[in-house]
């Protein structure tokens, strides 16, 4: 399916916007220089989380291996990339189809086998495909209806597998870091990219998943330590914040 989708969840307007970023992603130093710098530690909070609740090693080279995950928003495969590397089995959709042919160019310069698709998280449900691990990290503020679009993703988790969400808390104290000083002050992201009446409060994302036969197994919080330049994890949820889900294996 390609970016004119008429999918609930798909913004064109954002199609468009990353479309146009696409060529930048794997730059360090580019537009996409905030998920380069936050990719490691959601990273580890993936690879820890999945190996806890499937008996799996944190440091082995293939603790991910004969995993299926979806990297649902994937961009040009920053996330996916790794995960494949940890020995998961990795499909990436993005609507973007430019994003899609970066990453497709960037793991083939990898040698790395992953799935990619240009098409949404719609498309893999009505397709009947089920993932032991669904990721969507830092999309649901950039979907048209995140109730609609976090209910898909939750259908999208076999039985006994995990859904992660990362995304921006609609606090006061988020439009003011994450838009006036990360997009006007500081410029870790370019100006328009997050709108504040699209961020999603963690009571939310559980209003649409819970009723779908998922149980919250954690939710932590992400900071900025500017004294060390890295992201941490904390208790403070009020701006970025990851949470994880799991499925009943009955």
């Amino acid at each position: 399916m390609n970016a004119t989708s008429t999918i609930s969840s798909v913004d064109p307007q954002e199609i468009r916007r990353f479309d146009a970023m696409a060529a930048d992603w794997w730059n360090p130093r580019g537009s996409m220089k905030a998920l380069h710098r936050l990719n490691p530690l959601r990273l580890r909070y993936i690879r820890d989380q999945v190996a806890g609740h499937f008996g799996r090693s944190a440091t082995a080279l293939g603790g991910l291996k004969d995993l299926r995950l979806a990297d649902i928003g994937c961009g040009a495969g920053l996330l996916s990339e790794p995960l494949a590397k940890l020995g998961g089995t990795v499909t990436g959709i993005d609507m973007a189809a430019a994003n899609i042919e970066m990453a497709k160019a960037h793991a083939a310069r990898s040698n790395l086998i992953i799935d990619y698709r240009n098409s949404a998280a719609e498309d893999l449900l009505a397709a009947g495909e089920r993932f032991d691990v669904v990721l969507a990290m830092e999309i649901v503020e950039h979907v048209t209806d995140p109730a609609a679009f976090l209910k898909t993703c939750a259908g999208l988790v076999k039985p006994g597998g995990l859904l992660f969400v990362s995304t921006i808390n609609r606090t006061m104290k988020a439009y003011a870091l994450a838009i006036v000083a990360a997009e006007n002050v500081l410029r870790w992201v370019p100006r328009g990219t997050h709108d504040w009446n699209k961020f999603v409060t963690p009571s939310e994302i559980g209003a649409a998943v819970e009723p779908e036969g998922l149980v919250e197994l954690d939710r932590a919080g992400v900071i900025y330590n500017p004294l060390f330049d890295e992201w941490r994890l904390a208790r403070d949820t009020d701006v970025n914040y990851m949470m994880v889900f799991s499925r009943g294996a009955g």
